[in-house]
């Protein structure tokens, strides 16, 4: 057989093993189980960290003011130095829509050694202790909630017996980038982070998504959140996996009932989000990002370049390969596309989309080594300190 014949078979080896033992990543049916309320509902502490965050707050924080929580709940909004007015906004629209008790508070800079964040995430978590809630939900300052979001999920962990229970928003796909990246990216974390693996005890996989988990209060203190983490720029997965590693029992799924407001409608918007992080989660290793590149263009790439190769030089093993491949490769991908609504001649498209994030993933690479590191919101992560001391129980 011709080299391209063989790279083709080594890609659809590959699928073939990525569809059956990757703890069927593309799969969608991990979602919060129907509803069992408790006998008793625990205190809740809502904590969302702001920074500029105006423009989505109106359609974001009157939804989780707005929640139907039988126990009690309260809701601590950090304005992490925004300049948009984030705070008076919260202030104006809590005294507009009512709902659950807001408190609005302000951390001033980070230290060195913090994330804005996290740091925000620090100052939330001390103003909501002081009502000593049994449960903390850290929710970002662009996702929306069904009235019902805060009571299953609050009901997932207690009947579950979870420390730490996520969802992953379901993000905006209107623009037509939005369409074709998205859902990509979900399934691309899956593919990373398999949900099933993730809530199997004595499992080594770890994640959760930022914008939506809920965690007791005990496992955060067993745990040292959020001073453990404190230099993440990928802070959700960072606090799963301390949490885990800490003894906790963690789930994450995809959400029914959270989504983001927050819009992408620019390639150029998308590929911020992307490159912000995606050399941080290869852990800023140049041989990590060889590796990524390659194994992103054999999974991806060869099986349409060795269809049409073979088709065009008569390559019957090269073509058969490449197109089995691609085939499953497209299947894997459609319940993706089917929980977005997106049309299933998109999962086509699915090689074209893995380049882009080849290129994005190279792109963070190189900002990184221009010394611009992980930029969010005028601010500008460089590679963490892994010397700086720990926070004292104290501090924290």
């Amino acid at each position: 057989m011709s080299a391209v014949a063989w790279i083709a078979t080594g890609s659809l080896a590959a699928w073939l093993w990525l569809l059956l033992g990757q703890g069927f990543f593309w799969r969608t049916d991990m979602r919060l189980p129907p509803r069992r309320d408790p006998a008793d509902w625990p205190s809740v502490g809502v904590v969302v960290p702001a920074r500029d965050e105006a423009a989505v707050l109106p359609l974001s924080l009157p939804s989780l003011l707005a929640q139907d929580y039988p126990g009690r709940a309260e809701v601590f909004l950090v304005d992490d130095g925004s300049s948009d007015g984030t705070g008076e906004l919260a202030r104006a629209l809590a005294e507009r829509h009512g709902g659950l008790p807001l408190t609005v508070g302000s951390p001033g800079e980070p230290p060195a050694g913090w994330t804005g964040k996290l740091w925000a995430v620090r100052h939330g978590i001390g103003l909501a202790r002081a009502r000593d809630p049994e449960y903390l939900l850290l929710t970002d300052a662009d996702i929306a909630h069904e009235p019902d979001s805060l009571r299953r999920l609050v009901a997932a962990a207690d009947n579950g017996g979870y420390d730490l229970v996520s969802q992953m928003a379901r993000l905006r796909v209107e623009s037509l980038w939005e369409r074709l990246v998205v859902p990509a990216f979900v399934y691309f974390f899956a593919q990373l982070y398999p949900f099933r693996w993730i809530a199997r005890k004595g499992s080594r996989t770890a994640a959760a998504a930022g914008g939506c988990v809920l965690l007791r209060t005990e496992a955060a203190e067993r745990a040292r959140i959020p001073g453990a983490i404190r230099q993440a720029v990928i802070d959700d997965v960072a606090l799963a996996r301390a949490v885990k590693r800490s003894g906790g029992h963690i789930w994450l799924g995809l959400a029914e009932c959270v989504d983001s407001v927050r819009p992408y409608p620019r390639l150029g918007d998308l590929w911020r989000m992307v490159s912000r992080s995606a050399y941080a989660q290869l852990r800023h290793n140049v041989l990590l990002l060889v590796g990524t590149v390659a194994g992103l263009a054999a999974l991806y790439l060869a099986p349409p370049v060795a269809l049409f190769a073979g088709l065009a030089t008569g390559n019957r093993a090269a073509a058969v390969a490449g197109g089995l491949a691609w085939l499953v490769m497209t299947a894997t991908y459609l319940p993706m596309l089917n929980y977005y609504g997106q049309p299933f001649p998109l999962a086509l498209l699915l090689p074209g989309t893995a380049f882009l994030y080849l290129l994005m993933t190279v792109d963070s690479a190189v900002q990184h080594y221009r010394g611009r590191g992980a930029a969010w919101k005028g601010r500008t992560y460089a590679r963490p300190d892994t010397t700086s001391p720990e926070p004292s129980t104290e501090q924290r």
